[in-house]
């Protein structure tokens, strides 16, 4: 008798896990359909034909002292923004990412997912970008939304994180036990 009363307790947990399961599940389908799609797609960035990610291109010099000072690099950088993407769109660098290495200082400008490549030593243009990457990452990470409505806290994103991190604990435990339980019960079964 204890034994099936054990066996129904299992049962009903394994219903529950599935109920969970199974309702977390049509939820968060489209978040986690487009967070695996713009995972793939951050995956292969590097390999996908600069569809997605354009190459650093590569400058004249990797030397600092060879370098012009980073407010001429700034200057040349926005001028060929305002000159080549939109005269509309602010130049605003929210961020530069040196690539000393390459001998390249990329502007990342704040509107529109665009960047320019500098060479470091002579400061020409190497390259005008449309940042595709950096749109699937802000899709990935949920941070989209706080782009789109300006705010700069990070709201959303740190509720996006929380939710899809416990929910991917929550599918990982229901899951395991959803294929687990089961065997367990038809081994108590047979003994």
């Amino acid at each position: 008798m204890v034994h099936e009363s054990n066996r129904k307790r299992k049962a009903s947990v394994l219903r529950s896990f599935r109920k969970v399961h199974r309702i977390t599940a049509s939820l968060l389908f489209l978040f986690f359909f487009v967070m695996a799609t713009t995972g793939i797609l951050l995956g292969i960035k590097k390999h996908s034909g600069e569809m997605i990610q354009a190459k650093t291109h590569q400058g004249t010099s990797t030397d600092f002292k060879e370098w012009l000072p980073m407010d001429s690099l700034y200057t040349n950088a926005c001028q060929a923004f305002t000159d080549s993407v939109s005269t509309n769109l602010p130049a605003k660098v929210p961020r530069i990412d040196v690539r000393k290495g390459k001998g390249t200082v990329k502007f990342i400008f704040a509107k529109g997912f665009w960047g320019v490549q500098v060479d470091g030593a002579t400061g020409n243009v190497l390259r005008i970008e449309r940042r595709r990457s950096d749109f699937i990452e802000m899709l990935h990470d949920g941070s989209i939304v706080d782009y789109l409505a300006g705010s700069g806290g990070g709201l959303f994103k740190l509720i996006y994180t929380i939710v899809m991190g416990a929910a991917l604990l929550l599918f990982t435990i229901t899951g395991f036990w959803l294929w687990y339980g089961p065997k367990q019960m038809r081994r108590k079964k047979r003994e």
